[in-house]
């Protein structure tokens, strides 16, 4: 137990240093008055009863959380089929096809996105691709469908990844087993495969709308600034106008909603996994 303490000891101060202390520093600013220093405590909530007293504000933070349950909800409805191919697939093909999926999440996120500019510009391939299909000059860039595409392509493989995980540790035998109760594919689908894929489902759930809730550079990016969300206001109290205080208290409001939404994904978990052992 010792040793294991000791070689524990390096990953414990690294963690306080990189996760700990920039977490109650940003706590720190954010009941804290604009311009203080940090050894001079001066206690206040202004920041933010500044963010809840004010619409603007209100609305980007619904903005943020309707297009991560969009940006969730496509990557499940797309990612589900995926990940059911892939695990009904022979182990050479499911090699193969995970790797494919894989390998562009090799490249940084933010190149791919630059990626997508490029593609959906004025006179880019998708525009093009529209007028030849007879659907005419369609502007994508500087949309929300931009960002929500964005926002779907770069975390979908988080979705088809984690769902593939569970599909892949099924035991076969049952679905036999419901084979020789005369239940069909459909029956044997939703009482076999689709229970016990959740653990998958809510780990991909949880993978795609935490980050796709606080992202700040995708609809930067494919949104042109006329998309804004709550990671741009954090990123633009920080940045453009200095207001750390405020940008601290933001992300706090972040932090507490995303560790509330975690606490009860682990619950749902939790409900799902007992109703299956008594099942």
């Amino acid at each position: 137990m010792k040793k294991f303490s000791q070689l524990a000891l390096p990953y414990i101060v690294w963690a306080a240093l990189m996760l700990v202390l920039p977490m109650l520093l940003i706590a720190l600013y954010s009941f804290t008055r604009q311009g203080n220093a940090i050894i001079s405590f001066s206690f206040t909530l202004e920041h933010y009863r500044k963010f809840f007293t004010d619409s603007d504000f209100l609305l980007v933070l619904t903005r943020s959380l309707v297009i991560a349950l969009k940006t969730t909800l496509l990557c499940l409805l797309l990612g589900y089929p995926a990940a059911y191919f892939i695990s009904r697939s022979n182990e050479k093909i499911q090699n193969i096809l995970v790797l494919l999926i894989t390998v562009p999440t090799w490249i940084n996120m933010l190149v791919r996105t630059y990626a997508w500019i490029g593609l959906l510009s004025e006179g880019g391939l998708i525009q093009q691709l529209g007028i030849w299909l007879g659907l005419g000059k369609i502007e994508f860039l500087y949309t929300e469908s931009a960002v929500l595409l964005g926002m779907v392509y770069n975390f979908v493989p988080f979705m088809i990844l984690q769902i593939n995980s569970s599909l892949c540790k099924m035991d076969p035998s049952l679905l036999e087993a419901a084979a020789d109760l005369g239940a069909n594919g459909m029956e044997a689908f939703k009482k076999v495969t689709l229970p016990l894929s959740l653990p998958g489902v809510i780990n991909g759930i949880t993978l795609v709308f935490l980050p796709a809730v606080s992202s700040f550079f995708i609809p930067k990016l494919l949104g042109g600034g006329q998309y804004f969300l709550i990671g741009n206001l954090i990123e633009n109290q920080f940045i453009t106008a200095g207001e750390w205080n405020f940008g601290s208290a933001i992300s706090m409001i972040m932090a507490v909603i995303m560790m509330l939404l975690m606490v009860l994904v682990k619950k749902v978990e939790t409900t799902n996994r007992g109703g299956s052992e008594e099942g």
